[in-house]
């Protein structure tokens, strides 16, 4: 009996593109089901009802959310290309700068581009410093997980995919060469890998996306004043 997986996501959430990337390393069939977030379905309520967003990952039927839950379940079922280390020491801290990523980098990162004056300043310091750390672990490395791409690779995809958009649009340099020759080395090596390159979401889109969202954060920040 043929397996069913599906994967409910958005067109330019970075958090769906992990799993999109997983499932096409693995070479696992999957269908997509594009979910409006402005009007979610009712099997995207079903499936999530916690926290009503994507991506899901729907496997014969059992629904799975939070990517990189998601991305754990993915390695263990479909063992072909392997995204994690063997060592269970490597693979545990893997998943411990996974976390540091989306709970401490994302949100740093983020703020730089909505903050002003003297609290965008500290921002980007605060910034600079967490995205440091990604440069030290890239030393010796072609990929977070060596060689080829892996999990603490889809994990940070976000870097390569949205950082230089937020810079376009703010007209600000984030990761600047002579600090992070390195994590910029990264960055290409990893867009330019076919099989995340084919999946890569148009730029004009995300800019357009993006400016949106930076302009409704930045003027809520503004109001706090």
């Amino acid at each position: 009996m043929a397996e069913e997986v599906k994967l409910f996501r958005n067109w330019a959430g970075p958090f769906a593109l992990r799993v999109v990337w997983a499932l096409q390393l693995k070479g696992v069939p999957y269908d997509t089901i594009y979910e409006d977030l402005s009007e979610k379905s009712s099997l995207l309520l079903h499936y999530n009802p916690i926290h009503k967003k994507v991506p899901v990952l729907v496997h014969n039927g059992k629904p799975l959310a939070e990517s990189l839950v998601i991305l754990e379940y993915i390695e263990e079922t479909w063992k072909q290309t392997p995204l994690f280390p063997e060592d269970p020491y490597e693979r545990s801290t893997a998943r411990f700068w996974a976390r540091f990523g989306d709970d401490q980098l994302m949100p740093s990162v983020f703020n730089v581009f909505i903050k002003q004056g003297k609290e965008q300043e500290e921002a980007i310091a605060r910034a600079q410093g967490d995205l440091k750390y990604l440069e030290e672990e890239l030393r010796g490395k072609k990929f977070f997980s060596g060689e080829k791409i892996g999990f603490l690779d889809l994990a940070f995809g976000w870097v390569a995919n949205l950082v230089s958009v937020f810079e376009e649009i703010q007209g600000l340099t984030l990761i600047e060469h002579e600090k992070y020759p390195l994590l910029l080395a990264w960055i290409q090596n990893f867009i330019d890998a076919p099989i995340i390159k084919e999946s890569w979401p148009p730029r004009d889109k995300l800019i357009t996306k993006y400016r949106a969202r930076i302009e409704f954060y930045s003027s809520k920040e503004a109001a706090k004043k």
